[in-house]
């Protein structure tokens, strides 16, 4: 991937200096990474390529667009294999996919204008051609263009989606999230406390454990911790009674035997087993989680956010734009720049490594008038 980039980027350089002040003029290439091969386990540097392609030239009722932000997302991994799953996977030789907030440069719709910011689905790469009916407008003047991948995008409405619709935390419960220093789990978090409940936020090394504390977090524990079970069994001395899934695995085990009755379980992801290859090693437990989600009435249900974009989403949008304005969420961004980079970036969420929604910055934002570098709401 290296040799890749470096072959390529004296002419990616040449491109975007170009492309990103030319107006009124049909782009003819994008630069895109695409995926070269699957992986076998962990995704590397081989399984992706960075390309200079052909876009599609400009039709009735579509959009010329400029990517400004690339949201990078754990479900991306599963993308990357051809095993069936709710969504379809990145082909070979496809521009790995991902949620973009971009500027119209062309439009042949009266949907969309140029100038336009709009959230759109453009993947890894700096332009696209999509149809206008699939953009949605966004209004800088109300929040920076990058929360609408992240505290006012799919991130921040799965939590809010899988908390109230499945999780249902009633005042005075206890929930548990896990990755809760992420764009997912920290809305968890503090939206469960809007709610009433009592919130164990679990996230990986001491930063990340001191943010889930500013937060509002009744209890932050660090799941890197040699003690994490100990912690987490001081924490809920009365049981479990929503836990919101991201992580599966080891948190899993440990959260597991304090679940009470008629507990919620919303399953968001699993982000420990997207690289795994085989079944995992030791006893098989599936009879001790079926017998439990029996004898304590356990609700487990998995969900996609866009099972509820069109029966919940201007909720979600009036209701998270609210708390934003009183003060009642807080968020963190975390900024990479260039598409160049997209794929170390990626690799680096799937160990843990970004702290707060991860962001390719892949142009100039012209909305913006913050400095370069990590944002923090």
């Amino acid at each position: 991937m290296q040799k890749i980039i470096q072959s390529t980027w004296q002419l990616y350089l040449l491109y975007a200096d170009w492309a990103t002040y030319t107006y009124g003029l049909t782009m003819t290439q994008t630069t895109a990474v695409v995926l070269a091969s699957r992986p076998n386990g962990a995704p590397v540097h081989e399984n992706l390529r960075l390309e200079v392609r052909e876009v599609a030239a400009l039709k009735e009722g579509q959009a010329l667009l400029r990517t400004i932000y690339l949201s990078l997302d754990p479900y991306m991994r599963g993308r990357m294999d051809a095993a069936r799953s709710y969504a379809k996977p990145v082909e070979i030789g496809e521009v790995m996919e991902g949620g973009t907030v971009c500027e119209v440069l062309e439009s042949a719709s009266p949907l969309v204008a140029p100038g336009d910011i709009v959230l759109a689905h453009c993947g890894w790469q700096t332009h696209a051609v999509q149809d206008a009916r699939l953009l949605r407008r966004i209004d800088p003047s109300k929040a920076p263009i990058s929360t609408a991948l992240g505290v006012l995008g799919m991130p921040a409405f799965a939590a809010y989606v899988g908390l109230t619709e499945i999780g249902r935390p009633r005042r005075g419960e206890t929930l548990v999230v896990a990755a809760a220093a992420g764009p997912v789990g920290s809305m968890v978090g503090q939206i469960a406390r809007l709610h009433g409940a009592r919130t164990v936020g679990i996230a990986g090394g001491p930063r990340k454990v001191a943010w889930l504390t500013e937060l509002g977090f009744d209890v932050a524990i660090d799941h890197r911790s040699p003690r994490f079970a100990d912690d987490l069994s001081a924490a809920v001395p009365d049981g479990i009674d929503v836990y919101f899934e991201n992580v599966g695995g080891a948190v899993w085990d440990a959260v597991f035997d304090h679940l009470n009755d008629f507990a919620r379980v919303p399953v968001c992801g699993l982000i420990a087993q997207y690289n795994e290859t085989s079944l995992p090693s030791g006893p098989d437990r599936l009879p001790l989680l079926m017998k439990a989600i029996n004898t304590k009435r356990l609700l487990v249900r998995g969900f996609t956010q866009r099972d509820f974009v069109a029966t919940h989403y201007e909720q979600f949008q009036s209701d998270v734009s609210g708390w934003l304005a009183d003060g009642s969420l807080k968020y963190r961004e975390d900024f990479v720049d260039g598409i160049e980079n997209a794929a170390d970036a990626f690799f680096g969420l799937l160990e843990g490594k970004n702290f707060g929604k991860l962001i390719v910055r892949v142009s100039d934002d012209p909305t913006s008038t913050a400095p370069a570098g990590r944002v923090q709401g």
